[in-house]
């Protein structure tokens, strides 16, 4: 049985060894992912995967124990955030450890956890597990949560259902119940360009896209004067957010396109639908009559590139009370930021979010994980374990 000192250094060697493999999520993650199917192969574990359109991503699912029941899914992203534009120190795939941290991309968000679980992985493989523990490993969460639809598919459709999972995004392993969902939208404008001396014979693109900006925030600012009465969350409703504009040619030209990027954060009892519908009646209705008066071509075109489902809050769910039950913490709280939670638990798999390290330290240059927080999601783990190999 190894000493809790050498399930630490296991840990941080196999975080070591995942930081170096540039998961950044415009490549492929499939070089980390048949590393990893390599290493559980040794050890007699058996690794599906489920792969994009392209093939060039996979997720990876395993079951240590009894394959015929449910169990409980530790669950991961095996992808990251650039590093373009930002400062380091150090090199960020190349793990450092320096004064009692890890630095590297993704040492935080959140492949210290993938590699927790990994490390402990020989430990389940010998144990006679009564309950079986999954490992769900996805791609392109950072973009959307999109490889995990995939897992939870192949789950639902093949698969017994687990009782419980735990996403183990960092939460200073503090126990979190929900967090707020997600949507993105690009839409683009189409106008008539022309010389910039006669507005009347062209249609503006970055105008009519204005006008669409400013009914979204006034939009937001309608929601956030009716907070949720009682809404665990921080603002209590959903925000509207507008984060990119690129539109226009020249100062002299009348801007044929503009393309806008925006967004939701959505209370998980919110419908998203209503806020979406309000938007698209607006440009249908109240600006696209002018666009269209110049040239019937022109006008609005909205498409949705992410849609996250967030995770409501259910204190009495199955996975909420195992993790009571393995660390004795008696409440949980929520997130706004997007996790895979909801996802898992809108296919009938209750979730909670559960993981080592601060979301304070995700998605910045020097991104690091304190090696205190990686010794406590190991205990964790080996307690999740010892749990496993009684519980019915």
């Amino acid at each position: 049985m190894p000493t809790p000192p050498e399930r630490l250094d296991r840990a941080i060697a196999m975080t070591e060894r995942l930081i170096a493999f540039d998961t950044t999520s415009r490549n492929s993650n499939l070089a980390l992912i048949e590393d990893v199917k390599s290493y559980l192969g040794d050890l007699g574990i058996a690794a599906r995967l489920t792969y994009d359109d392209d093939g060039g991503k996979a997720n990876l699912w395993c079951t240590i124990g009894p394959e015929e029941r449910g169990g409980i899914v530790l669950s991961g992203h095996t992808d990251v955030v650039p590093v373009d534009g930002q400062e380091w120190t150090t090199d960020p795939f190349s793990m450092v450890r320096k004064d009692g941290r890890l630095y590297g991309r993704g040492t935080c968000d959140m492949k210290a956890f993938v590699a927790i679980a990994l490390s402990l992985a020989p430990e389940m493989a010998a144990a006679k597990l009564n309950v079986p523990i999954h490992f769900a490993f996805s791609y392109d969460e950072e973009v959307g949560c999109i490889g995990v639809q995939r897992i939870v598919d192949d789950v639902v459709a093949n698969l017994p259902l687990p009782r419980a999972v735990i996403v183990g995004e960092p939460t200073e392993m503090k126990l979190i119940g929900g967090n707020k969902g997600t949507r993105i939208y690009r839409t683009r404008v189409t106008g008539v360009p022309g010389h910039s001396s006669d507005p009347r014979h062209g249609a503006n693109a970055v105008t009519a896209a204005a006008r669409m900006i400013s009914f979204i925030e006034d939009l937001g600012d309608e929601i956030a004067a009716k907070p949720l009465q009682d809404s665990p969350f921080d603002p209590p409703y959903t925000t509207l957010t507008v984060g990119v504009i690129e539109g226009g040619t020249a100062h002299n030209i009348i801007p044929e396109f503009c393309d806008i990027t925006w967004g939701m954060r959505v209370v998980p009892d919110d419908d998203a639908d209503v806020y979406e519908q309000r938007i698209r009646d607006y440009c249908t209705t109240a600006l696209e009559p002018k666009l269209k008066a110049v040239a019937p071509h022109t006008g609005f075109e909205h498409h949705k590139l992410v849609d996250s489902v967030g995770l409501r809050p259910d204190h009495e769910s199955a996975a909420e009370t195992l993790v009571r039950q393995l660390t004795g913490l008696n409440r949980s709280s929520v997130v706004s930021f997007g996790t895979e939670a909801g996802t898992f638990q809108r296919a009938g798999m209750p979730a909670v979010i559960f993981g080592p390290g601060s979301i304070d330290q995700a998605h910045k240059a020097d991104e690091f994980i304190a090696i205190d927080q990686i010794s406590q999601c190991v205990d964790f783990m080996v307690d999740l374990i010892e749990w496993a190999k009684t519980a019915e």
